[in-house]
């Protein structure tokens, strides 16, 4: 890797490691816990209404949140892509990395109760009368990433410019500049001395 950035000093350039490990790291803690249910109640429903009503209650009510997962990998896909960029595009996916992790810290926020109601109401349908309803580790785990996620996300914002870079040499084949034609030079000489000799080359 090479370094550059004329503005940016020692310091920030040293936080390129920290910063992207604590955003993969939140990013990914984030993914895992938005899969999985945010509440749960802390008695099973019986089997017998199970069989009697079917499963469609209980999905409904499955405490889980499926839009905080989809961002957080969302997220997590900015952070890999932002290892192998470089100038604006490495800045942009920074800040789609943060928008995506503050997605996920608002669906915590407003969805917490909301997946809570959501169990209770299907374990009542059920026939447990009122049940007692918490919240799983899912929860905690989901907001702790996302807030992570989002830290590392302005932070790499406010420093991506100073970070290294992958050298010109990890280019795909076709992003490098075209080698010119050998004799090229030679052609073009020929051309502008039989212009000034007063003759036309095309004829």
């Amino acid at each position: 890797m090479t370094r550059t950035g004329a503005g940016g000093g020692r310091g920030p350039r040293r936080t390129f490691g920290p910063v992207i490990l604590l955003g993969l790291a939140g990013a990914g803690l984030a993914a895992f816990g938005g899969s999985r249910a945010w509440a749960a109640a802390d008695d099973a429903a019986p089997p017998q209404a199970v069989d009697a009503l079917g499963s469609s209650a209980v999905a409904a009510g499955s405490g889980e949140v499926p839009l905080a997962g989809a961002l957080a990998l969302v997220a997590l896909a900015c952070w890999g892509v932002l290892l192998v960029t470089r100038g604006r595009v490495r800045r942009l996916l920074a800040l789609l990395a943060a928008a995506a992790a503050a997605g996920v810290v608002a669906t915590v926020v407003v969805g917490a109760q909301g997946v809570r109601q959501d169990v209770r109401d299907a374990v009542a349908v059920l026939g447990q009368g009122e049940p007692s309803v918490g919240f799983t580790v899912s929860l905690w785990l989901t907001g702790l990433g996302a807030v992570a996620a989002l830290v590392a996300a302005v932070l790499a914002v406010r420093w991506a410019p100073s970070w290294p870079e992958m050298g010109r040499r990890y280019d795909a084949p076709g992003a490098a500049p075209a080698a010119p034609e050998p004799g090229s030079e030679a052609s073009n000489l020929e051309l502008w001395k039989s212009l000034d000799q007063g003759r036309d080359p095309t004829t």
